[in-house]
């Protein structure tokens, strides 16, 4: 019996766009911590959040959660980023 393969992402034609420059430091940034909901992400974000502060210099953490691991975050999560002004954001995955 033939084996088929298929392609998990859709056929959108996506947008180009250029990454993000990479901060030459953390050291009096504000990161912005997105929990996606998943079990034991805040326990992950809790250590993230204390390891940034105290090895890094991170001057302001901003936390922001999903309400729902399985869909995109929703426009107001992503403005209550914005709005912060972080310098970087890190999505939590955890289980």
């Amino acid at each position: 019996m033939p084996i088929t393969l298929v392609n998990p992402l859709n056929e959108a034609v996506r947008e180009t766009r250029k990454a993000a420059p990479k901060l030459d430091s953390l050291a009096g940034k504000t990161i912005g911590l997105l929990d996606i909901s998943k079990p034991g992400g805040s326990i992950f974000l809790d250590r993230l959040e204390s390891l940034l502060r105290e090895r890094y210099g991170v001057t302001s953490v901003v936390r922001a959660m999903k309400p729902t691991f399985t869909k995109p975050a929703p426009e107001t999560v992503i403005d209550q980023l914005l709005a912060a002004r972080c310098d970087a954001v890190i999505e939590a995955l955890a289980d």
